[in-house]
């Protein structure tokens, strides 16, 4: 079951790198993650509101890992992870988009090999690194009043709101987001701060449902659906398995 699935149905041009087409040619393009889980949401969103699955949703998974996935008909048409898992928002312990200007600089002028760049990007960022090793753990630094802490989580808000922004440009609009994980099914704060800084989209949030993590987000006067949806990527898996055993 390749979390890379869902994504197939991106276009060509959000796929490619700005790289020789001989190592797009070799596999070195845009894939994707997190794709059960956004097909989890799929099957989902026509129940809470039909009119959104032939739309376009935007889809925030956010956990220990985080991407957004722009729907459009219920189908991807671009995401935030990329070739790796490492693109794209900061995240418990990855740190997300970064200018590869950096990682040039650490070989060259900081004397990083292969081993301790990849612990670097995989372990060592994202939260975790932006709060000085308080936790890579959102529960932790939304309860600490360190400086750090409270940097760490505007960082990765500022990163979210940025690339929903972006995502709702090449999907030419929002008809709803969508906020799954582990973050987004629980953490209410992000969820109210992300949304507050989307109110030009149209967004208008309840607070009350907000902060007891009901299903229906919005106001009903919001020009955007905000749900908060439980995602369920072990049942897709099922269900892909399942299949394949009655077709074999």
């Amino acid at each position: 079951c390749f979390d890379t699935g869902f994504h197939t149905t991106m276009p060509r041009v959000e796929r490619l790198f700005g790289l020789p087409r001989e190592l797009a040619e070799a596999g070195v393009i845009r894939y994707g993650f997190h794709g059960l889980s956004y097909e989890y949401i799929a099957s989902q969103l026509p129940q809470f509101d039909a009119r959104t699955a032939r739309g376009r949703t935007l889809v925030a998974h956010l956990g220990n890992g985080a991407s957004v996935c722009a729907f459009v008909a219920n189908k991807s048409v671009a995401t935030s992870m990329g070739f790796s898992a490492l693109d794209g928002l900061v995240m418990g312990t990855r740190c997300g988009s970064i200018d590869p200007g950096v990682l040039l600089y650490l070989l060259r002028e900081r004397n990083y090999d292969e081993q301790k760049l990849e612990k670097l990007l995989y372990h060592e960022c994202g939260l975790l690194g932006l709060s000085g090793g308080i936790s890579s753990d959102m529960r932790d630094l939304l309860a600490s009043d360190a400086v750090a802490a409270r940097e760490a989580v505007a960082v990765f808000v500022h990163r979210l709101v940025r690339e929903i922004g972006a995502l709702t440009a090449l999907a030419g609009g929002i008809d709803a987001l969508v906020f799954t994980g582990g973050i987004g099914e629980h953490a209410a704060p992000i969820r109210a701060e992300v949304c507050a800084q989307l109110q030009w989209l149209g967004i208008d949030v309840a607070k009350s449902a907000n902060e007891s993590n009901a299903r229906k987000l919005h106001n009903d006067n919001s020009r955007v659906g905000v749900w908060m949806i439980p995602t369920d990527e072990e049942i897709i898996i099922a269900q892909h398995c399942k299949r394949i055993l009655n077709t074999a």
